[in-house]
C-alpha cells in the first residue's frame, strides 16, 4: 500500500488546506482535481442554493468540475498569490502538479486566477480578497491584471 503524500487540515490561510507529509519533488503529479463535470450554468445554480465554500473548478471549454458532488481532497487547495503548485487541463480532467520542491508540513497551493463577469464592486472585492500573505500578494484571488485595487 501506498503512504499519503498529503492531508487536509486546517489552514491558516482560510478554512481547510491540503498539506504535504513527505516531500514532494518539483514537476511531480500530485493528484487529480476530482469532481461532476457539469455546465457552468449548473454549478452556479447550486452555488446559489447552497451556503458554504464552493468547490468549483473551471475548464477552458466552459464546462467546471464541481468538487463537493464527487470530489476528493483536491478541493481544499487554498489559492496564494506566489503558489507551489499549478493546474494542468487536459480535456475534462485537471491534474494538480508541483512547481517546485515542496517540504513536509507545508501547504500545497495554485493561484485560482479568478475571473468576475461585470463590474468589480467592494463586495466583489471582499468576497475575493486574497490571504496568503505572500511578499507579493496582489491581494485579489482574481487574475493578474483583472486585480480589484
Amino acid at each position: 500500500m501506498r503512504a499519503r503524500r498529503m492531508a487536509a487540515r486546517r489552514s491558516s490561510v482560510h478554512g481547510t488546506g491540503l498539506f504535504a507529509l513527505k516531500p514532494i519533488s518539483a514537476g511531480e503529479r500530485l493528484i487529480e482535481y476530482k469532481g461532476e463535470v457539469t455546465p457552468w450554468k449548473q454549478a452556479a445554480a447550486r452555488q446559489c442554493a447552497e451556503t458554504g465554500h464552493t468547490f468549483v473548478f473551471g475548464l477552458s471549454s466552459g464546462r467546471v468540475i464541481d468538487g463537493s458532488r464527487g470530489g476528493n481532497s483536491a478541493r481544499f487547495l487554498n489559492h496564494a498569490c506566489t503558489p507551489n503548485c499549478e493546474a494542468i487541463e487536459t480535456g475534462d480532467r485537471v491534474f494538480i502538479h508541483a512547481i517546485r520542491a515542496i517540504r513536509p508540513g507545508d501547504e500545497l497551493f495554485i493561484d485560482y486566477g479568478l475571473t468576475v463577469d461585470g463590474e468589480i464592486t467592494e463586495d466583489i472585492r471582499a468576497q475575493y480578497a486574497c490571504r496568503c500573505g505572500a511578499p507579493t500578494c496582489r491581494l485579489s484571488m482574481m487574475r493578474d491584471g483583472e486585480s480589484p485595487l
